[in-house]
């Protein structure tokens, strides 16, 4: 007998008591039961860990907690991904939920593609994001069921803004979130763009994935967020940098950024330009082009955001 592929529905949350529940009444409303919810507490102190416990007691819906230090998103999933024992992991937000058919859709795509995901080298599956109105984020992918790597489908392709993103465990686990003393924050594309070096994955046009952005979220809390994160923006940018597959525009951008956040983490020219490695010249000359623009877009972030120079 055919064995069936598992999944787990993984919740880093952090102080989201107040809107933890619509995400519990939408997996609550799910047509295919057969998910496991693993929800991590970052340190919250807004008593999400008793409103969990007793969704667990009710036994509508299979949850593991788990609560650990406030560190960052970006541990907390580290720390779920290291603790599920399912065979794909859909990341869901703790203020997003999802549609009726979201976990009966997964599943079915994951079995379609079972026989076939070692020989196309496939970490997973991309699905569309769409708020409570039906418009969905940013744009839709080529076609339905597109097979590429990250790099080519959204950032050559040009398909910016959030999508909702099922992988495979086992390719998951081999690129962890990297962790910085004192940073809380790590862009995911850090790791979906190292992913893509080894991995491909399926672009799907269907919706299962409902998003409101709020304010006090991590995308409205943005620049802010960043700059006292720079080790972990760093991180990205060279990793795109150093990826020759990005096209010119977005390495121009991120060779802006990197040396933003290269200022932000007190990190000197020579060293920052060192630190980039030798992948790519492209990347070394387009950090020594942008330096003194990047000089400036810093002053005026602080300016913006009351920083003291």
């Amino acid at each position: 007998m055919k064995r069936r592929v598992t999944l787990a529905v993984l919740t880093p949350a952090y102080n989201r008591k107040d809107t933890l529940e619509k995400l519990y009444d939408s997996l609550k409303a799910q047509t295919c039961p057969d998910f496991f919810w693993l929800i991590v507490d970052d340190g919250s102190g807004d008593g999400t860990e008793g409103l969990v416990r007793g969704w667990m007691e009710e036994g509508q819906v299979e949850i593991g907690f788990i609560r650990k230090e406030n560190g960052g998103k970006h541990t907390a999933l580290n720390e779920g991904i290291g603790k599920v024992k399912q065979d794909l992991v859909f990341i869901v937000d703790s203020d997003d939920y999802l549609t009726e058919d979201a976990v009966e859709t997964v599943l079915a795509y994951a079995e379609k593609y079972e026989a076939e995901r070692e020989t196309k080298k496939l970490c997973g599956f991309c699905f569309l994001r769409h708020d409570s109105e039906g418009k969905v984020n940013t744009a839709y992918f080529p076609k339905d069921e597109y097979i590429d790597n990250y790099v080519e489908t959204r950032i050559n392709g040009n398909i910016g803004g959030d999508k909702a993103e099922v992988f495979y465990t086992e390719a998951l686990r081999q690129f962890p979130f990297k962790e910085y003393p004192g940073e809380k924050f790590m862009p995911e594309d850090a790791v979906w763009i190292a992913m893509s070096q080894k991995y491909d994955m399926v672009h799907i046009n269907k919706g299962i994935y409902i998003c409101d952005y709020l304010e006090g979220g991590l995308t409205r809390t943005g620049r802010a967020m960043k700059i006292h994160s720079p080790k972990g923006m760093m991180l990205r940018s060279k990793l795109f940098l150093n990826d020759g597959r990005v096209c010119l525009k977005v390495k121009v951008k991120m060779a802006l950024l990197y040396g933003v956040y290269s200022g932000f983490a007190g990190i000197r020219f020579r060293e920052a330009a060192a630190a980039l490695g030798g992948k790519c010249v492209w990347g070394y000359a387009l950090f020594y082009l942008c330096y003194l623009p990047s000089v400036m877009i810093r002053r005026r972030w602080k300016k913006q955001l009351g920083l003291e120079e």
